[in-house]
């Protein structure tokens, strides 16, 4: 399971480095494991939105989006608030993405720190600009 790899990962990332770093770091560190696993993977993710009829190509940007099925938002913050799992929710409605990853690093155990969801069926709405 692609999720349950991912979340491994990030498992061991927060146990050789602990919580109380820039969240850059920890998206640094899983994405070295990723690669290492040969997980595909792409970073700042620029996700459009179309208001109106313009297409605003930077609105959002996430993270990382893994195998074009998983979004993950990193924080190192206190608490995961609803703020930061409606921009989440956004991303993955966004992206057309089947799951989002929370991954909030500044907790003593990450398993307090993760929130997955699962996107519900819909149309899917214009996801991030691919690479050629």
């Amino acid at each position: 399971d692609l999720t349950g790899r991912v979340i491994g990962l990030a498992i061991k990332v927060h146990k050789i480095v602990g919580p109380g770093l820039l969240e850059s770091v920890y998206e640094d560190c899983l994405c070295y494991e990723m690669t290492a696993s040969g997980l595909a993977f792409r970073r700042q993710v620029e996700m459009p939105l179309i208001y109106g009829d313009v297409r605003l190509p930077r609105a959002y940007r996430a993270d990382i989006v893994v195998e074009d099925d998983i979004v993950i938002e990193v924080k190192s913050i206190e608490q995961i608030l609803p703020v930061h799992e409606a921009q989440l929710l956004t991303y993955l409605r966004l992206s057309g993405c089947g799951v989002g990853l929370l991954l909030n690093f500044n907790t003593a155990l990450l398993k307090n720190g993760l929130r997955r969801y699962v996107q519900t069926a819909s149309p899917r709405t214009p996801g991030p600009s691919r690479p050629p």
